[in-house]
């Protein structure tokens, strides 16, 4: 049996489901664990690397330089050096990361309002599964 999606763009949509579309491939950008956080944490402008790595608890410098390579190449952050002893370097949202960083937003004010739902399903699901296997 084939499992494969169809290709419903006769249909009028579901590109996002073919490995080739453009969309797909932006996609992935967004399912990041840290790609929000970095995004909602230059909403307030630009940051420094160190300054960004103390507000983002939990990030390893490995994966807030990977992010933020990442968010630069794919043309959400701008990356400003500066002449100075020691280089300062600087990190801030272009008009393409800011127009980003409304979905985060949005996204963040669902987690905050919906938290305590999520937590308890998540405890209820664990408690059922500790239980023995009943027959249906």
């Amino acid at each position: 049996m084939d499992t494969t999606f169809p290709d419903l763009r006769s249909y009028g949509g579901a590109d996002a489901y073919l490995r080739a579309c453009k969309p797909s491939a932006v996609f992935g950008l967004f399912t990041n664990k840290w790609t929000g956080l970095v995004i909602s944490a230059l909403l307030g402008g630009p940051r420094r690397f160190n300054e960004l790595r103390r507000m983002l608890d939990g990030l390893t410098q490995k994966m807030l330089s990977q992010t933020l390579r990442t968010l630069e190449r794919d043309g959400l952050v701008i990356r400003s050096v500066y002449p100075t002893i020691p280089p300062r370097v600087d990190y801030e949202l272009t008009d393409l990361g800011r127009s980003a960083a409304a979905m985060f937003q949005a996204i963040g004010e669902w987690a905050g309002a919906h938290a305590d739902e999520v937590i308890a399903a998540r405890q209820a699901y664990d408690e059922r599964a500790e239980e023995p296997v009943k027959p249906v």
